[in-house]
């Protein structure tokens, strides 16, 4: 910006060192040199070219820049830093290479396939790189077009691919590891490719990862078929369990019973008994009965109440 600038000030003021030597050619020129004094033309004339040779003399890098330096088509081996660098006027050439992170974008599907040889692609890939200002040089002199072959799509589908069929299918599409498992992949791919340190890579961001339509449909229909395998599973055990509670509950009421019949059982002597029969007969006799039926004989009860009746009246008139 600063060499633009200072050359077209010195072409203006050339410009006007010319533009004013024509309109002074005449007799005020004759003038001039029978006095032997430069006329004012000839010093603007000088002055622009100076100019222009010093615009052509240096070269401003700003911050996160480098520079690579050129004599004569043949590339430096040092790497030229940040700041004001001077060079020889059309000799010398001083080219700057951006060392902030960068991002490339990649908008085609890469296809790949997962440990569990199931068909995946990724799309929307977007990897951030930055070159080492210390290696700029190099990267200048040995890859070609590095602004755009440097991390190339081939190098980045290989190792997403690479990723991927490390991965378990729930694996290869959980951007938390996928994306990391890439980054490393990138990385030593590139080092393997140019030498470590030449390219760092910064972070690899998946915007979409799927899988082919016909495993996302069976992946569905599994789902599905274990949602309902779920729900009759809860559904028989919580017949299982209400089973198992009326089971217990009648088992608790017929232990109850059997307890309560027990001591009431314990409880009736042969008297008590008879006497609740008796307080539940009607007075009436079976009217028809068979040979083998056997008929509970009453007359010995009721005689023993007449008797208990009888006793008691002698009793009374005896006082």
């Amino acid at each position: 910006m600063v060499n633009s600038f200072i050359a077209i000030v010195g072409l203006v003021v050339a410009v006007g060192g010319i533009v004013l030597a024509i309109l002074r050619r005449g007799k005020q020129y004759r003038e001039v040199n029978e006095k032997k004094q430069f006329p004012a033309p000839v010093l603007l004339i000088i002055a622009g070219c100076v100019l222009g040779l010093l615009s052509q003399s240096f070269t401003v890098i700003p911050t996160g820049y480098s520079g690579v330096k050129t004599t004569f088509g043949q590339i430096s081996e040092s790497t030229v830093q940040n700041g004001i660098n001077f060079k020889i006027p059309f000799a010398q050439s001083i080219e700057m290479v951006n060392n902030k992170m960068q991002d490339i974008k990649y908008a085609d599907q890469i296809w790949s396939e997962t440990s569990d040889r199931t068909a995946i692609y990724y799309s929307d890939v977007t990897v951030t790189y930055q070159i080492n200002n210390e290696k700029s040089a190099w990267i200048y002199a040995n890859v070609g077009n590095y602004q755009e072959n440097l991390v190339s799509q081939t190098l980045v589908a290989s190792a997403l691919k690479a990723s991927s069929k490390s991965l378990k299918d729930t694996d290869a599409t959980n951007r938390s590891i996928i994306e990391p498992a890439a980054q490393e992949s990138i990385q030593q791919s590139l080092d393997d490719k140019y030498g470590k340190d030449i390219v760092f890579i910064r972070k690899v961001v998946i915007g979409g990862a799927d899988f082919e339509e016909s495993y996302n449909q069976a992946i569905a229909d599994k789902q599905n078929a274990q949602l309902a395998y779920e729900k009759q599973q809860i559904e028989n055990q919580n017949a299982i369990e209400k089973a198992e509670a009326d089971a217990e509950a009648k088992r608790i009421a017929a232990e109850g019973e059997a307890d309560a019949n027990k001591i009431l059982a314990d409880s009736l002597s042969d008297d008590i008994f008879k006497q609740m029969m008796l307080e539940k007969w009607d007075g009436q006799l079976p009217k028809v009965t068979d040979s083998g039926s056997n008929v509970f004989d009453v007359t010995g009860l009721l005689g023993e109440e007449e008797d208990g009746s009888q006793g008691t009246g002698n009793a009374e008139a005896g006082q």
